[in-house]
């Protein structure tokens, strides 16, 4: 594997996105590192993208430089709303290596929740695409932008872009020589923020920022936990909208050093297109669809899969796994942290220890990746190398709006309820936390649901239902459904909610 020079202890002290990103290149620059969905051109614009470490370098390099020489600065905060194609790992991996704080939105997020979510960290630049599916995302940035003084850039691949933004599809130009070298920062250079999500809990919205050693110990759990080998392939339908996708795509794919094939919004026709390519390669997908590609024979003959849970109450009543392939789940408790565990020999699910896990489970040399705990409250509290250790921006513990909660002991308190088998130390996930709906990758509050949809029309409700592939879905009436989802979405609500009031999905 390629953990050389990453210190096991600590899930790599010293070691930076960028610095596996090139030790992988420089193994083997001619081997295909990126490749995007073979439906691309569907979705957004561009034919697909193939990219070797080489040509993925120096369009890391171009975009870095780039973002310099408009007049960003290090530690600038650049947001990163973008399909799940090359770009969102180009983009991400730029932002990095120009020494700034990559901030990858969810791509459902619309002018309202967008707005909400960077005002708070003074963002300074959004990259984007021009259009994604049916919306464009360069035409909302530029609204976003208009909202938000910080923002001084909008940059964007794609075509036909409205004036003021930047557009950087040349970057990925051969004759494109950009290279940059940034001041070096004081310090230990893993131990700078790098990445920044956004998580949903009771009291709101909040931002949590992690460095490279929290990333490398996010990704080091589901990696160990597969056993995949050096330079295998990966196929991922897994966007980096959170740090469940940064830590199953991006992180996976630099720890291992292979390539990286991209899925986008869940297509099962090319999903299962792409599985049939990946003989002996690792497969990430959502939890909630692996049933259905098992019983329609969707996966191929991949070497591991790991399913993404965000509602991990349900993985154990999953059905036991009985497939060739080994299969490591992986639970999410929101942007907090993840727990990642290989199904025994029984197929069943491993349980969630009490105190420190481990990756691989049950390894003599294994890797400490998190300390689990029960509060008083009931609730699942963890701490450890891939959990925030503090609020961002600084000082914002100090403040009155929502943000990230470490206690003295340094736990973060998911808000999942869960109770304590005694006799064998372990716990059992009972519930999401409270006021907390999820669809998909997706949180709300449902009183600021109820709220949004008031807003727009006093006689509208909207209920949230359980839902075998998304964990819920949203559902509304209203006596004009057409011309209430049409005011949400001209209030710039996500659209997710707009579209509960679609006639088919009447309450």
């Amino acid at each position: 594997m390629i953990l050389g020079g990453i210190d096991r202890e600590s899930g790599g002290e010293r070691t930076t996105l960028d610095d596996l990103f090139r030790r992988a290149g420089v193994r083997h620059p001619d081997k295909l590192a990126l490749a995007d969905p073979p439906n691309r051109e569907s979705f957004t614009d561009g034919s697909q993208r193939r990219l070797t470490y080489a040509e993925a370098d120096r369009a890391i390099s171009a975009l870095a430089a780039r973002l310099r020489s408009i007049g960003l600065q290090t530690d600038a905060v650049v947001a990163l709303q973008l399909a799940n194609t090359v770009e969102s790992v180009i983009a991400l991996l730029g932002v990095l290596r120009a020494r700034m704080i990559a901030v990858p939105l969810p791509l459902l997020w619309r002018r309202q929740e967008m707005t909400a979510a960077l005002r708070c960290i003074g963002v300074k630049a959004i990259i984007t695409s021009a259009r994604i599916g049916s919306c464009g995302h360069a035409e909302l940035a530029m609204q976003v932008a208009a909202e938000l003084f910080p923002i001084r850039y909008v940059c964007s691949f794609g075509t036909n872009l409205p004036d003021g933004i930047v557009p950087i599809d040349d970057i990925f130009l051969q004759s494109h020589l950009g290279f940059v070298q940034p001041p070096v920062r004081p310090g230990n250079a893993a131990a700078h923020v790098a990445v920044v999500t956004f998580d949903v809990a009771a009291d709101g919205l909040s931002a949590v920022a992690r460095n490279h050693i929290a990333l490398i110990a996010g990704g080091l759990g589901p990696y160990l936990e597969c056993g995949a080998t050096l330079d295998a392939a990966t196929l991922s339908a897994i966007p980096l909208g959170s740090f469940s996708g940064v830590a199953l795509t991006v992180m996976l794919w630099l720890l291992g050093g292979g390539t990286l094939n991209l899925h986008h919004a869940f297509d099962p026709k090319t999903f299962a297109m792409q599985c049939s390519e990946q003989d002996g390669s690792t497969i990430v997908l959502p939890g909630t669809t692996l049933a259905s590609l098992v019983e329609a024979d969707c996966l191929g003959t991949p070497a591991n899969i790991i399913a993404l849970w965000r509602s991990p109450e349900r993985i154990a009543g999953n059905a036991p796994w009985r497939g060739a392939a080994r299969l490591v789940d992986v639970a999410s408790f929101g942007e907090a942290g993840l727990l990642a565990g290989a199904r025994g020999a029984d197929g069943l699910a491993l349980p969630i220890l009490y105190g420190s896990i481990g990756a691989p489970r049950g390894a003599a040399d294994a890797i400490t990746v998190v300390d689990v705990f029960r509060t008083g409250a009931g609730t699942l509290a963890l701490r450890g190398p891939m959990v925030p250790a503090q609020a961002f921006p600084p000082g914002a513990e100090r403040g009155p709006e929502p943000h990230l909660a470490v206690d003295a002991l340094g736990f973060i308190d998911t808000g999942f309820t869960c109770r304590l088998e005694r006799d064998s130390q372990t716990l059992t996930i009972d519930g999401p936390p409270a006021g907390i709906t999820t669809i998909g990758g997706y949180r709300f509050r449902q009183n600021e649901v109820d709220w949004l949809v008031a807003e727009a029309d006093l006689d509208a409700v909207i209920v949230a239902l359980p839902d075998v592939y998304l964990d819920a879905r949203l559902a509304g009436n209203a006596p004009d459904r057409a011309m209430t989802a049409a005011e949400l979405k001209a209030r710039g609500v996500n659209p997710l909610i707009a579209g509960a009031f679609h006639p088919r999905n009447a309450a």
